[in-house]
């Protein structure tokens, strides 16, 4: 039998619901609970769907504390909790997949996209981090090497082992795709969210720990 090498894939993953139904802007389709990769490879679609659900994440009602109503427009009302809320939260996290044995680490419930340095914990600070539940997913640093589990609440959870420092780099890379995911963002702003674009791109950036980027003018 051939022998496969293994090839470790580190994603910044989005938590997706459904986009039946919207129409502010056009969205591709997503699904509830499925998982969107974030880079700069992705179409003017696919990002629309990725704001529409970052936006979703922070469509709270406020406390009635006499703060006044969010604007009537419907793109406003939309729009209206990611341009106010604090803190922001964007569903997701880091996908893992070892392509040998088809191994993936997804994040778990509750698990944000901002929470990322906690891998950063793994191999600087003491070791060991989680992100989120059910699955409930956990990384371990064992000296040299790393051990990420799928599923820590299960006995026989498969689990994933790469070096520290394949780990780190992999980390490097995923926080690239998200930087270019986000300037991609920026620009798709420039163009559908025109009265929006600086502010929604600076929220993006918030709910996603990053540096606001420039929204690009209009050519």
């Amino acid at each position: 039998m051939p022998h496969t090498p293994q090839v470790i894939i580190m994603q910044p993953v989005l938590e997706t619901c459904s986009s039946d139904g919207f129409s502010l802007w056009p969205v591709a389709s997503t699904e509830v609970y499925g998982f969107m990769p974030l880079s700069g490879a992705l179409s003017p679609e696919e990002v629309g769907a990725a704001v529409m659900r970052i936006a979703v994440c922070n469509d709270v009602a406020p406390e009635p504390d006499g703060c006044s109503p969010g604007p009537a427009d419907p793109l406003g009302s939309f729009l209206h909790g990611l341009l106010t809320m604090d803190p922001l939260f964007a569903a997701g996290g880091l996908q893992v997949m070892d392509t040998a044995t088809g191994t993936e680490l997804l994040p778990g419930c509750c698990n944000g996209l901002d929470e990322r340095s906690d891998w950063f914990e793994v191999l600087d600070g003491d070791g060991r981090a989680s992100f989120g539940h059910g699955p409930a997913p956990l990384a371990e640093r064992l000296g040299d090497s790393v051990r990420l589990t799928v599923d820590a609440e299960q006995d026989d959870s498969p689990v994933i082992e790469l070096s520290a420092g394949e780990l780190r780099r992999l980390l490097v890379g995923a926080e690239s795709d998200l930087a270019d995911f986000l300037q991609l963002a920026a620009a798709w702003a420039a163009r559908h969210l025109s009265g929006h674009a600086t502010p929604v791109s600076a929220a993006l950036a918030r709910a996603l720990a990053l540096p606001t980027p420039v929204v690009p003018p209009l050519l």
